[in-house]
């Protein structure tokens, strides 16, 4: 995704990021090269050398850090972004998977009941376009179970499922 513009808000303490969609807020805590009242920010920009894809903050002391689009997306818990995050992640295990299984790609493709290039682009990181069924589906071939867990985000309380295993696993060591 391109950052159209970005805009210091002193007032939020964040800085503004444009994007084709949206405006998105990042907060100047978040900063590895944080400003300060007497170390302002003096400059930001999109960054062209990135792609567009971060934009840079120079302080006046001429200390600078620079954001990429991601950053801003996770913070602001995007959901295209989080369901692409989740789609890379699911990805990159099915692609170790299929390395550690011992079954060939075309014994794959064959269960699956696809073509070879729509395997391969299942298993393409960079691909987004598939489903996270796909992904599942392949995984389920090769014999891994997938759960997912929902748990009030950053309560530091665990949700039910890992709260079992955790007693199941307190069990066993008993």
């Amino acid at each position: 995704m391109k950052i159209r513009a970005v805009k210091v808000n002193n007032h939020k303490k964040a800085f503004a990021v444009k994007t084709y969609k949206r405006v998105y807020d990042f907060p100047f805590a978040r900063l590895a090269v944080k400003p300060s009242k007497g170390d302002p920010i003096a400059r930001v920009y999109v960054d062209e050398e990135i792609g567009k894809e971060a934009f840079t903050y120079v302080l006046r002391s001429g200390r600078e850090g620079t954001i990429h689009i991601d950053h801003v997306l996770e913070y602001n818990q995007d959901p295209s972004y989080m369901r692409d995050l989740l789609l890379y992640q699911l990805t990159v295990e099915a692609g170790e998977r299929v390395k550690q299984s011992g079954i060939s790609k075309r014994e794959l493709i064959r269960r699956m009941g696809t073509s070879p290039s729509q395997f391969y682009r299942i298993l393409d990181k960079n691909n987004y376009r598939k489903s996270i069924d796909q992904v599942v589906a392949l995984l389920h071939l090769l014999d891994c179970e997938v759960e997912i867990r929902i748990k009030p985000a950053g309560s530091g309380e665990p949700d039910k499922a890992s709260r079992k295993t955790r007693n199941r696993d307190a069990l066993q060591a008993a």
